[in-house]
């Protein structure tokens, strides 16, 4: 940043910034913060979100088993674990030299739909309705889901029912709906009935109805709230997603695509096995989790954003068909203006979310769920990596493992990782068109709260390597006041006060 925002060295005075804090961040998964510091003139100078839990499974997970990485990376998060699980399949797919039978490939797919539809679902109604139906400074007792139910009953059984039947495809794939244990190295370890089949059939069509009816109304609201929704937290980024090789919206598979903020392409269809060529990781003292950069761009210029609207916008096409004109019409609504709007992605997760209903009922009618060729083992390899489009965007695991199948390295950037910078550019241009100047209110704080909620952060799942935490320690005297500093900052140096 060039400007006021984020840079204590425009104050005359920086001893004298007051600190404002977001303790937690709410309505989000996981836990976080938001700092701002101010003048006496309530000017802004700087706006941080910061991750304050730390996980550790990149190291707990090391010395296991590599068949047991997908059951356990999945307690990473209770709202995503489907995701986890997949990706942790897909890389050791890698290690035991599979290509999958196509019963197991498409099993996967129709859990990995099924992941997406809950987690959307839960997402916009639960979470997120609140503050578009009732507005960004509404009465603070009303902006919550039982809110949402006196006032929209319809919408919020809608919510319920679409995320009821996302678990339900979850607990017929997996086994059940949170930490299933469907997806082996190699495969699954089981497929789909036809009585699982048809209980599952039975509602589709209502599924994919509903979700129609989500589309529109972000549609709408996008139609009364034009100025507001276009410009609140605009930023241009760069971007990175998963593409089919004939350029389709695959969340499944696919090569890794670039574009930089002017919409040209910096590399297309990559191969994710080799994706440290490409992207590279630093870290902040202020904040455990990571900032992925594109390594071509350096670390400063070279964040980007993943996640709903990136691969809508960024993707040739949608290959099913109300989720495909969904997509033109978001492209083509007020001039493309919403395609690059922050609140856009709530318009971009509910058509992927028609999607997913689309793909679903496609993959039930496919003879291929009741195959009884599961589990498919080749030639034995050391390193396996799977990539995956979860519900936030852009999914890698990354393992090695020794001659004993023990994991002796694990490194994921999970999707709120890609979206770290732009979550905080996000909250700075929110923080500039709202706070800066202004006497905080309630009202005012939550606009930062909507800005971080748009990219459904989970930061549960947002791990930082061991070793490279950052900490600080401080020593205090019976009255409280400080007696001396140390910091270790995350490079492992160390300075005091």
């Amino acid at each position: 940043m060039t400007d006021a925002i984020d840079n204590l060295e425009t104050a005359a005075h920086p001893e004298t910034l007051r600190r404002v804090a977001i303790d937690p961040v709410s309505r989000v998964e996981g836990h976080g913060k938001v700092t701002l510091l101010l003048d006496e003139n309530d000017r802004v100078h700087q706006v941080r979100l910061h991750i304050v839990e730390f996980r550790g499974f990149e190291k707990f997970i090391q010395g296991r088993p590599f068949w047991e990485a997908p059951v356990m990376v999945q307690r990473l998060c209770g709202i995503c674990p489907v995701s986890h699980h997949l990706a942790a399949s897909k890389a050791m797919d890698m290690i035991v030299g599979s290509q999958l039978t196509p019963t197991a490939e498409k099993v996967r797919r129709l859990m990995h739909y099924g992941q997406i539809l809950q987690s959307h679902a839960l997402h916009f109604f639960h979470l997120c309705s609140p503050d578009l139906l009732f507005g960004f400074d509404s009465d603070i007792a009303n902006r919550n889901i039982v809110g949402i139910a006196a006032a929209y009953p319809e919408i919020a059984k809608q919510g319920v029912m679409l995320r009821k039947y996302g678990q339900e495809v979850i607990r017929v794939t997996a086994g059940k709906r949170v930490h299933g244990t469907g997806s082996v190295p190699g495969g699954v370890n089981k497929n789909v009935s036809i009585e699982e089949r048809d209980y599952l059939f039975k509602d589709i069509e209502q599924v994919v109805a509903w979700s129609q009816d989500a589309v529109a109304i972000v549609r709408k609201l996008f139609e009364q709230n034009l100025d507001l929704y276009n410009n609140f937290g605009f930023f241009r980024s760069h971007t990175l997603n998963l593409v089919r090789e004939d350029g389709a919206m695959d969340l499944y598979h696919g090569g890794l695509r670039a574009r930089d903020m002017n919409g040209s392409t910096l590399f297309d269809h990559y191969d994710y096995s080799h994706y440290w060529d490409v992207i590279f990781e630093d870290v902040k003292p202020w904040s455990y989790m990571k900032f992925p950069f594109l390594r071509s761009l350096g670390p400063d210029a070279g964040w980007y954003r993943v996640g709903p609207l990136t691969r809508v916008t960024q993707c040739d096409f949608i290959p099913t068909p109300l989720a495909e004109q969904a997509r033109k019409d978001i492209l083509g609504f007020n001039g493309g203006s919403a395609a690059a709007a922050t609140l856009g992605i709530h318009w971009a997760r509910m058509i992927e979310m028609l999607h997913a209903a689309e793909q679903i009922k496609e993959l039930l009618q496919d003879p291929d769920l009741q195959g009884n060729e599961l589990v498919n083992i080749g030639q034995r390899q050391e390193r396996g990596v799977g990539v995956i489009e979860a519900p936030r965007g852009t999914l890698i695991h990354h393992y090695k493992v020794d001659e004993n199948d023990q994991i002796v390295r694990c490194n994921l950037i999970v999707s709120t990782t890609h979206n770290n910078q732009a979550m905080n550019e996000a909250i700075r241009q929110v923080a500039r068109q709202y706070i800066d100047g202004r006497k905080i209110t309630e009202g005012l704080l939550n606009h930062i709260e909507v800005a971080i909620r748009a990219f459904d952060p989970c930061l549960s799942c947002a791990t930082h390597a061991l070793g490279k935490m950052p900490l600080e320690v401080e020593l205090l005297d019976v009255s409280g006041g400080r007696v001396d500093m140390l910091t270790r900052s995350s490079d492992g140096t160390f300075c005091t006060a």
